[in-house]
Parts: C-alpha cells; sequence; structure tokens
C-alpha cells in the first residue's frame, strides 16, 4: 500500500466514525478558535488604534492632571505627610488642585522650547444643541480649546474658518462644530450652518466654522461634538472639577525628550511644587500613550494563547483515548492486512494518518469560526476585515504536532500486534 491509498483508508474510517470524529473535532476546534478568534478580534483593534493615533505625531506631548492616590490608614487627614518620626513634616493640599486655566496660560506664554502650545478642556460630555426648533440628544461633546487645537489634534476644517488667537482669548460665544451636528441641524448645508446662531445648553453662540469628519472610533462618533474657546468654556462651563490639557508639539522630533524635561520643570515651578514633592501631573508622549496600549493587548494575546495551548493538551490527551479505542476496535482488521502481506510502517502510517487528518478537520474548523468570529470586532469599530496569517499557520502546525502526538502511540501499539492473536481477537 502506498501513501495515497493508506490516506484514503484513514479518511473512509474518520468519515465512517461521525459521532467520534465529531466530538473530536469540536474540542480541537474549541482550542483553535479561542487562539485564532480573540488574535483577529485584537488585530483588529491594534488597526484601528494605529489608526486612531496615526494623526498624533510623535513628536508631540500632552501634560495633564494626576489625581492623587488616597491611602488608608492616614487617620483621616490626606493632606499631611508624617516623617519616619511621626512629625508632621509639610502640608500638600495643592497637589490635589487641578491644573487651572492660569497655570495653563502661565506655563503656555513661558514655555521657550521650539514648537507649539495649546491648552483645551473637556467641558461637558452631555451638551445639547439646538437651532431654531431643531435640536440634538444630550450626547454631544463640549470642547473649549485655543487658536492651536485643530493643528495639534489634527483637525481639518470643510467649511469657513478657525477663530483667531484675538478670539480666542475675549472668550466671546463662538464656535465649531462637528459633522454629527451639521447633518442633524443643517442637513449637511455648510453654507447654512456657518454664520448661524446655535444653543448650546441655551446659550447663544456663533458658527464660525464646520470641522472635518474624522470618523467613529471604538463604536462612538467623533463628528460629535462642539469645539468652543478655553476662556469660553471658563467662563460658561468651567466648575471646580475642571482641569485643563496642555499639548505641545515640537518642531524637531529629536528634541522631543529634552523638550518634555524642560516641560516638566517649568510646570512643577508653576504648579509651586518644591524638590520634595512629586509631581502631580502627567507628561504622556503621544507615541508613548499606543505602545502602552499594545502592551497590554499583548497581556491579553499571551492569556489567551495559553488558555488555547491548555485546550488543545487536551483535545490532544481526548484524541489520544479515542485512537486507542480504535486500536481495539480495530484489532481484527489490522490482523487481516498483516496476514495479507501488510507491514507494521503501513499500519502506523494508517493510524497517524487518522489521527493527524482528525487534527487538522478541527484546526480548518477553528480557523474558520475564529477569524469569522474575531471579525465581528472589526465590524463594530469599522476596520478592513483582518486574517492573521501568523496565527492561521501556527494553528496548523499545532494541530498537525496534536494529531501526531496523540496518533504516535496507538499507532505504535497497533503496529506490533500479532497477526494471528489480531485475528482471534473478539
Amino acid at each position: 500500500m502506498n501513501f495515497r491509498d493508506t490516506f484514503s483508508l484513514a479518511y473512509t474510517t474518520v468519515r465512517n466514525n461521525r459521532l467520534r470524529t465529531g466530538i473530536t473535532v469540536a474540542i480541537i476546534a474549541l482550542g483553535i478558535f479561542a487562539i485564532i478568534g480573540i488574535n483577529t478580534a485584537l488585530t483588529s483593534l491594534k488597526q484601528k488604534l494605529t489608526e486612531s493615533f496615526s494623526t498624533m505625531g510623535a513628536n508631540a506631548f500632552t501634560i495633564r492632571f494626576k489625581q492623587r492616590q488616597i491611602h488608608f490608614g492616614d487617620g483621616g487627614n490626606s493632606d499631611l505627610k508624617l516623617s519616619k518620626k511621626g512629625k508632621r513634616k509639610e502640608k500638600t493640599s495643592n497637589l490635589d488642585k487641578p491644573i487651572t486655566i492660569e497655570q495653563a496660560d502661565a506655563f503656555k506664554k513661558e514655555y521657550s522650547f521650539n514648537g507649539t502650545v495649546g491648552v483645551y478642556i473637556f467641558a461637558n460630555r452631555n451638551a445639547i444643541i439646538s437651532y431654531e426648533k431643531k435640536k440634538t440628544t444630550p450626547n454631544v461633546m463640549l470642547l473649549g480649546g485655543d487658536e492651536n487645537f485643530l493643528l495639534l489634534n489634527s483637525y481639518t476644517l470643510s467649511a469657513g474658518r478657525n477663530f483667531s488667537k484675538a478670539e480666542a482669548e475675549s472668550g466671546t460665544n463662538f464656535c465649531l462644530i462637528g459633522q454629527d451636528i451639521l447633518n442633524r441641524l443643517f442637513k449637511d448645508n455648510k453654507d447654512k450652518a456657518v454664520n448661524s446662531i446655535i444653543r448650546i445648553n441655551d446659550v447663544p453662540y456663533i458658527v464660525l466654522g464646520v470641522l472635518g469628519s474624522r470618523g467613529s472610533s471604538f463604536g462612538m462618533s467623533r463628528d460629535n461634538l462642539v469645539l468652543t474657546s478655553d476662556k469660553n468654556v471658563d467662563r460658561n462651563f468651567s466648575n471646580d472639577r475642571s482641569s485643563y490639557t496642555i499639548a505641545v508639539m515640537t518642531d524637531d522630533i529629536n528634541q522631543t525628550d529634552n523638550a518634555m524635561g524642560e516641560a516638566e520643570g517649568q510646570f512643577r515651578s508653576i504648579r509651586k511644587l518644591n524638590i520634595t514633592e512629586e509631581s502631580n501631573f502627567v507628561i504622556d508622549r503621544n507615541d508613548a500613550i499606543i505602545e502602552r496600549l499594545f502592551n497590554s493587548l499583548r497581556y491579553i494575546t499571551m492569556a489567551v494563547s495559553v488558555i488555547g495551548f491548555i485546550t488543545l493538551i487536551g483535545a490532544a490527551i481526548g484524541l489520544m483515548n479515542i485512537m486507542l479505542v480504535a486500536v481495539n476496535e480495530r484489532t481484527r482488521e489490522v490482523g487481516l492486512i498483516k496476514a495479507l502481506g501488510g507491514k507494521k510502517k503501513t499500519i502506523r502510517q494508517q493510524f497517524l494518518s487518522e489521527a493527524v487528518l482528525i487534527s487538522l478537520m478541527g484546526a480548518v474548523l477553528g480557523i474558520v469560526i475564529g477569524v469569522l468570529g474575531g471579525n465581528v470586532v472589526s465590524l463594530i469599530v469599522k476596520t478592513n476585515f483582518v486574517v492573521p496569517w501568523g496565527w492561521v499557520f501556527t494553528g496548523v502546525i499545532l494541530c498537525t504536532l496534536v494529531g501526531l502526538v496523540a496518533g504516535i502511540y496507538p499507532a505504535y501499539k497497533a503496529g506490533r500486534l500479532n497477526p494471528i492473536d489480531a485475528l482471534r481477537y473478539e
């Protein structure tokens, strides 16, 4: 018997034992699905993250407020630090104060490193925008920023103009609207929208321009927003919890680290922190943000892969048991093949072929379901169809190894059967 005949016989045997084969294939497919499905979903997420952060240059960074961690057991007085001897060290209530507009403006004025500095704030996430008798649902994001906001956040204008530095400093009631607001209130008529008067939470504002579309990210529209000046937010929508964010874009990407160091020293001075106090603000480099997110996704990938491998180990044990049962059931068949001149090698090839075939059937089923299931995430976040070819080939190799490992001992056992004893086996 050549290999083609051996494989054909193995396929016929597998097909005739559909229930047993189906259960084993399902177990193997489950392990491959866990590996391929999750990695397909994570690849889609990485694609979306890369797309979302691609507009943020590697030569830019932000300064934002860092909430202090609350430590229990200090007697309820979190504003005091104690030395090792239990004496009062110093009062640090200033550490808990968010970044004010005065501090942000002071940094913008005093920062001397070559680059562009901007200030912005998230004012409201449930604003209501109205025009004449039309109004939006209370889910519009209201942002406040200076004249550099569009540049630093890679926004474009599809109609109208940006506000000037003088207009931003004056804090008058003007705004830029996103594409979703344009569609709801003006039926995509940009000419009608520009210079119109809308109301933000019943406060009238003049529309200076329309922002270019940014699409959606993770199911949330990035066009459902209104932008006004940071000074206007401070006047009309400020509260005690409001904290401003400072964005910096350097002219030379190679000087970004130096710019961040100078920014930290400058802002510590503005925040009036002494040398013993830790910084109560965070400086985030834009490319470092996505790197941290990718690291988090990497840990998820490792965890899911371990689960998938454990499932495959269980599947290998189950497949080995099934093949051992098959050897016992087909003892007379093996004896007949040997009586007709079949060699040990032929018997071993047949049982190994059956084990590998069952395992590869599970691999194909798991890969198909995994890719399709993982791409549900692609539909949700609106990215391209993803096929993680590296993991697909890895899955095929793993299942081949599972089939070989699970089939070696049963094949060896079948090959060692004595033909006379096998023929007399009941």
